[in-house]
């Protein structure tokens, strides 16, 4: 992976929050400044969202047709959860990040699906088997979680609900930064400010054929209709993920994010999330030699019971591993922590007690070495 692309500080480990540009995508994103000040050539961002789409496509494993461009996450969850209205209910873990939770709230009791809380650290397929009943439509998941790192099993969580129900993955901690079974989902929504690398401004949005009979376009608008302008409304839905469109995207983020996938496919998914994997587990062994204690080695009562093979050390499975790690410090304060890492130039996020760490590929051995400088304070001379 040819590092020299990115220009992130070398502390930076913070990726899970917002993810620095590559000089690839400022370049695209400045030429298309410059094309929205000159002549307004649309064809070319017609072209860039083309080029977008087909990568997508690539990555996701899917159709072009059954990709679109969303504004956010939070935007693509939104119409994923007016796209599944009418009798039945929806699963949500409890501890998923508020914008995989707010969607499924406001649309419930507005024609929408009923929300039933999973209430367990980590989903697994048998933890999902047993909340399935025949009421169940859908389950809304994250394919990392955004505090501990867990990556859902989501292969194994779509065969135990099989065809007739949708799995939708909040997709935004890992795609692109770790292997994840993107071919089990059959709504997935992903941002482009993180692990991608593009900035903000567009998303992606996957809406598989195969669950096209169970999804109305709920929050479709005029683009993602038959020729709005042919006739008197309401016209037929496009086919595919435009259905859900409410209008056009911003054509600038979706170049960004297309010149990111490609990035991506060029270096593999496979490669960035071995590395990334090796510099979090370099990272939390530090924090563990200096006594931290880290959230997945964590026993029950203490943030949760730990994985079957949590923790490096002990021999973490290879599927237990993404791009998040999270740490206290026993009887030292989260805060004065957090503040000695940034006086360290290490920039990291404070949930409550944890710190958390989110390195991607291009993240530097120096930061591992600022870490352990920083949790190792230097002894005080005995007088």
């Amino acid at each position: 992976m040819n590092v020299q692309i990115f220009a992130e500080p070398s502390g930076y480990l913070d990726f899970a929050r917002l993810g620095p540009l590559s000089r690839a995508v400022a370049a695209v994103l400045a030429e298309s400044a410059h094309r929205r000040v000159g002549d307004m050539p649309l064809a070319w961002f017609e072209e860039q969202a083309a080029r977008t789409r087909s990568a997508a496509a690539r990555l996701l494993r899917a159709a072009e047709h059954e990709v679109a461009f969303v504004s956010s996450t939070s935007h693509g969850l939104f119409a994923a959860a007016a796209a599944l209205h009418g009798e039945g209910v929806v699963l949500l873990p409890r501890g998923e990040f508020p914008a995989n939770v707010y969607p499924w709230l406001r649309f419930e009791g507005r024609g929408g699906l009923r929300v039933r809380w999973i209430d367990e650290v980590r989903l697994t397929p048998q933890v999902l088997a047993e909340h399935l009943d025949a009421s169940v439509r859908a389950l809304a998941v994250s394919a990392v979680d955004a505090l501990t790192g867990y990556p859902a099993p989501l292969g194994a969580l779509k065969e135990v609900l099989g065809p007739g129900r949708v799995l939708v993955v909040d997709a935004i901690q890992g795609l692109g930064a770790v292997p994840l079974e993107v071919e089990a989902a059959d709504v997935l929504v992903c941002g482009g400010q993180k692990w991608l690398r593009a900035g903000w401004g567009a998303a992606l949005f996957l809406a598989r054929d195969r669950v096209a009979g169970l999804m109305a376009p709920g929050l479709g608008g005029w683009s993602g209709v038959e020729g709005p302008l042919a006739g008197p409304a309401p016209r037929p839905p496009l086919a595919g993920a435009a259905a859900h469109t409410m209008t056009n995207p911003d054509y600038s983020g979706v170049a960004a994010l297309g010149v990111a996938i490609e990035l991506v496919l060029e270096a593999g998914v496979a490669e960035i999330g071995r590395r990334t994997a090796d510099r979090l587990g370099e990272l939390l062994d530090t924090a563990r030699a200096a006594g931290a204690r880290v959230l997945l080695d964590a026993p029950a009562g203490a943030g949760g019971p730990a994985p079957p093979g949590a923790g490096r050390g002990p021999g973490r499975g290879a599927a237990e591993w993404s791009g998040i790690g999270s740490f206290t410090m026993p009887g030292r304060d989260p805060a004065a922590v957090h503040a000695a890492l940034a006086v360290a130039g290490l920039t990291t996020t404070l949930r409550g007690e944890w710190i958390r760490l989110s390195p991607h590929a291009t993240t530097s051995g120096e930061a591992v070495q600022r870490l352990a400088a920083a949790l190792h304070p230097p002894r005080k001379e005995s007088s």
